[in-house]
């Protein structure tokens, strides 16, 4: 029998929700170190110009970190959420020159078509809104053809597990999450695995 979707406890595309989440997401531990992995596997690419996409993008904290660090960088933010991209749009309000805003929802199968290639696809905490694990690898698949020669896939997300996340329907455990980027073909090295979450860079 098929399994069912685990069910959202907010309503990201409501600006009030939109907004609750905002406030308490930087007081997650361990944010910044995350921020940081991101922004030193970006930097190894020694690319002279980054053309980033982040999905499930939300308020901007990751671009914003992003942004004032690597002054070469332009980053396409996908989200489906209005509200979200509204607060993000106030947040970047500096780099809006080097910043594109795409609404799209990556539940839908066709979310990835009218998109260019990229030199990287990251995502940070966004991959459990697909809201069951079983939709992992084929999002991975769904990536691999926006990934530009030598292309990196920077993938963060909870993983279930003791001292981790406990809903073993909406959380890939460890293993779970290297056998969806397997399954999508993905060769991967493990970049930093703290608080609950695993940064991988694939490719």
């Amino acid at each position: 029998m098929r399994e069912e979707d685990v069910p959202s406890p907010i309503d990201l595309k409501n600006l009030k929700d939109a907004q609750e989440w905002e406030k308490a997401a930087m007081q997650r531990p361990f944010r910044l170190d995350f921020f940081q992995a991101f922004c030193t596997q970006l930097s190894a690419s020694n690319n002279p110009s980054l053309n980033v996409l982040e999905l499930g993008s939300g308020p901007g904290f990751l671009a914003e970190y992003l942004l004032s660090r690597l002054p070469t960088l332009n980053i396409s933010l996908l989200d489906n959420s209005p509200a979200m991209h509204s607060l993000a749009e106030s947040r970047l309000v500096k780099y809006l020159d080097r910043v594109e805003f795409i609404e799209a929802d990556f539940k839908q199968a066709d979310w990835n078509k009218e998109l260019d290639t990229f030199d990287a696809v990251i995502t940070l905490q966004a991959a459990h809104e697909l809201r069951h694990k079983r939709y992992a690898a084929e999002f991975h698949q769904q990536v691999r053809p926006l990934l530009g020669e030598n292309g990196v896939y920077l993938f963060c997300d909870h993983y279930c597990g003791t001292d981790a996340m406990q809903n073993d329907q909406l959380y890939m455990s460890i293993e779970e999450q290297r056998q969806s980027l397997a399954a999508a073909g993905f060769f991967y090295q493990e970049i930093l695995n703290k608080g609950g979450r695993c940064l991988y860079n694939a490719f």
